[in-house]
């Protein structure tokens, strides 16, 4: 099995897609000649051609809406907004074109499309390009939004979005690109993943640590560690669809562990990470030995100062803190006969 970045990954994966495919297409600012602001698109263009890899005018409004008729009329476009922040105008095309034709015809008419968009803090990219937008996309309904956390994620779930017939939002992070890890490429399926279903990267028993993207990747480093240092056992499960969420993998979890924090990047009111706790209280609440906690970026915009970005991201810390008073506040961990430690 390679071993390859998250970059490569998607780069590969979108090769994979245009070979098998001959109506899979890409749209966005940069990607051709210049090969992608991350070089994601990297020698596509002298792979496919201009007709199948097309460098578009920075104008997200126009060219969301051009790949939303593309889908229309059966080719899949697979478009890349140089970051999410960007993705703000082209909000319209997306939340009241993309999301609602095949509704609103009556079946009559499809949009398989996926949008591609890199996002997240910690690069000194300032307030107006470190953020994370995913709830609101999340929240309407006929989109689809993934986001996933390791190369073979991206990869599994990637190609489930190209061969999707709905429009889905693939959300990547700037911090991923280089991360390494395994990539399944011979499987019966092709590695093609399913949309909607959670994975628990990590079998626990003490606590559920509930996560997406670059923050599953954190929570897991977390859970070794505190396993390691302290002997509590963490559960970690990485949402990697946040529309449709897989409700049932988080109450399972909960369940069995009687206790969660979710953490995420993003801002925590009306968050993800709050729709994942109200899940837990609606679902698992008499399972509960304490309260849900979750764990989320300051209430600010970002700071360009490195020392001040850093004070307003959730960090580690404040997971393996979280983690602590949790059990502390419920008798602590458990040990092997159900017993506690204080």
């Amino acid at each position: 099995m390679p071993e390859l970045t998250y970059r490569q990954a998607l780069q590969n994966t979108l090769r994979e897609e245009m070979q098998r495919d001959e109506n899979v297409f890409l749209m966005g600012e940069e990607i051709g000649v210049f090969e992608g602001s991350y070089k994601i698109t990297a020698g596509l263009l002298k792979e496919f051609g201009e007709k199948r890899v097309r460098d578009t005018p920075i104008a997200e409004e126009g060219f969301v809406g051009a790949a939303i008729g593309a889908a229309m009329l059966g080719l899949r476009p697979v478009v890349e907004i140089m970051t999410i922040n960007f993705i703000l105008l082209a909000m319209d095309q997306i939340v009241n074109h993309a999301a609602k034709i095949h509704y609103m015809f009556g079946g009559q008419c499809k949009v398989p499309m996926v949008i591609r968009t890199p996002g997240g803090g910690g690069q000194q990219l300032s307030a107006t390009h470190s953020q994370n937008f995913e709830v609101w996309f999340a929240h309407v309904p006929g989109m689809k939004v993934v986001a996933p956390s390791t190369p073979a994620d991206a990869r599994g779930l990637l190609k489930a979005a190209i061969r999707d017939d709905d429009p889905v939002l693939v959300l990547e992070n700037l911090a991923l690109y280089n991360t390494k890890g395994e990539v399944p490429t011979d499987t019966p399926d092709d590695g093609v993943l399913p949309i909607g279903v959670a994975e628990v990267k990590r079998q626990g028993s003490d606590i559920t640590i509930v996560s997406y993207s670059r923050m599953a990747a954190v929570a897991l480093n977390v859970a070794e560690q505190l396993a390691d240092e302290h002997g509590i056992s963490a559960e970690v499960v990485d949402l990697r669809s946040l529309r449709p969420l897989d409700r049932a993998t988080i109450v399972e979890s909960v369940r069995k562990t009687n206790r969660a924090v979710v953490f995420e990047e993003d801002w925590r009111m009306y968050g993800i990470g709050a729709e994942v706790a109200a899940t837990i209280q609606e679902e698992a609440f008499d399972y509960l030995d304490a309260p849900v906690r979750r764990i989320g970026a300051a209430e600010v915009p970002l700071p360009y100062a490195k020392v001040m970005e850093v004070a307003a991201l959730p960090a580690a810390q404040h997971l393996a803190d979280a983690v602590r008073a949790t059990l502390d506040a419920s008798g602590g961990a458990r040990n092997n006969g159900g017993a506690t430690r204080g």
